[in-house]
């Protein structure tokens, strides 16, 4: 500290302000890493295409508790059979074809046994009888968001709730719909949060999307409110899906005490798959064609129009550079003929490149557009000082593209339907 204040006026304010900018960036990364350390991730169950019915009630008597739980058991097998639509079939046919019975709540007395359970039946074994066999339609891979909001706050993976984790233990295989569900563990709190389902920029979901291997996005949303503690809780469930955060439907359920919400959060689970269903089997859940540039072709009316600007152009050019067109259209022979182009399908591609100043930003993109085989570029994201994002129409491959950069005068990295350039 001494020798500190023995220096410059000027050159203890830049050692002043170099260690406070030190100390400010430690901070930082303190910061940062409690957002990703800690018990935070729920990995999902690994998912089976066995046929599960649940909320199947049941109330038996038997001789004893254990001969009551066994009725029990089987009448639930019938029930759940019959709620299947199969045909009749013995007893001990019916148990053969089932892999599991699950409690979801249970009562045993003496000679009673009342219980509400799920039954899950092998489909190699009842989708035969069932008529399940055949080849089940199922959707792109689908991002799914989780959100919890209660007491004002909305939470995704940024900590663990019971919302995400009723869609953790979810049995997807049946479903038509391919989830795909993060664990929120690592820095999946930081990438997938409640404001990222408001935004609407492409060149973000894009990002996020590729990183999952998911084609869109679906938010199944959980307002839920206590009445007071240890009261009644009511959820407000609303489902959104795609990167405009679209509506879909919405319901509410209520459970009678904090025992009861992860009973009622599986029930909300189930519906939302039903609507999710529902939604695909109406056209509804398709990919939005805007998350996914790389392959996107301009409309053919208009790339038709734009080929013969082209070769009306070639013409002309090819006619004014022909020594004496003029005198050989006046004498009537026959005007040179000018190879047509093939048309080309144009396609976009996303190019990321450096742009550590304004100069630079410029000059990359006039370079780009002057590349051979461009037919235009727009900018999708600025970033001076770091790295920006254009969009470059291109009548060729992506290979083709790079090649053409390169002779451009670019260090050209090719990944996953884009490239990043830097000179």
């Amino acid at each position: 500290m001494a020798q500190l204040l023995l220096l410059p006026a000027r050159a203890r304010t830049r050692t002043l302000a170099l260690l406070l900018g030190g100390v400010l960036l430690l901070a930082g990364l303190a910061v940062a890493w409690a957002q990703v350390e800690g018990e935070r991730g729920i990995a999902p169950i690994a998912s089976s295409t066995d046929i599960e019915v649940d909320e199947i009630d049941v109330d038996v008597k038997g001789d004893n508790a254990e001969d009551a739980r066994a009725k029990g058991w089987l009448e639930a097998q019938r029930k759940a059979w019959a709620k299947l639509g199969g045909p009749a079939i013995a007893d001990g046919q019916l148990q053969s074809m089932v892999s599991a019975i699950v409690i979801e709540r249970e009562q045993i007395g003496p000679r009673r046994y009342i219980a509400r359970l799920g039954v899950i039946f092998d489909r190699a074994r009842a989708g035969g009888l069932l008529g399940g066999g055949g080849p089940v339609r199922r959707s792109a891979p689908m991002l799914l968001v989780p959100v919890t909001i209660s007491g004002g706050t909305a939470l995704v993976y940024e900590r663990r709730n019971p919302w995400q984790q009723a869609w953790a233990e979810f049995q997807s295989g049946a479903s038509p719909i391919d989830y795909v569900r993060p664990s929120g563990a690592g820095g999946d709190s930081l990438l997938v949060t409640f404001g990222q389902t408001s935004r609407r920029s492409r060149t973000w979901w894009r990002n996020i999307l590729d990183q999952f291997g998911a084609a869109d996005v679906l938010v199944p949303m959980a307002h839920l409110r206590h009445a007071y503690p240890g009261g009644p809780v009511t959820g407000t469930f609303t489902a959104r899906y795609g990167p405009d955060n679209d509506y879909l439907g919405s319901f509410t359920l209520t459970a009678k005490g904090p025992e009861e919400l992860p009973e009622m959060l599986e029930q909300a689970v189930r519906r939302f798959d039903r609507m999710f269903g529902q939604a695909l089997a109406d056209g509804k859940l398709r990919p939005d064609p805007t998350l996914s540039m790389a392959g996107a072709e301009i409309d053919p009316a208009l790339q038709r129009l734009i080929e013969i600007g082209r070769q009306i152009e070639a013409q002309e050019r090819a006619a004014a550079a022909q020594p004496g067109a003029d005198e050989t259209a006046g004498d009537g022979t026959d005007a040179p003929q000018v190879p047509v182009e093939t048309p080309q399908v144009v396609s976009a591609f996303v190019v990321q490149f450096a742009t550590p100043d304004a100069g630079a930003f410029d000059a990359t993109l006039a370079a780009v557009r002057g590349a051979p085989g461009v037919r235009g570029a727009a900018t999708t994201s600025v970033g001076i000082g770091g790295t920006s994002v254009m969009t470059v129409s291109y009548g060729g491959s992506i290979d083709q593209l790079a090649a053409a950069l390169r002779g451009r005068g670019f260090t050209v990295t090719q990944g996953s339907n884009a490239l990043a350039i830097r000179r």
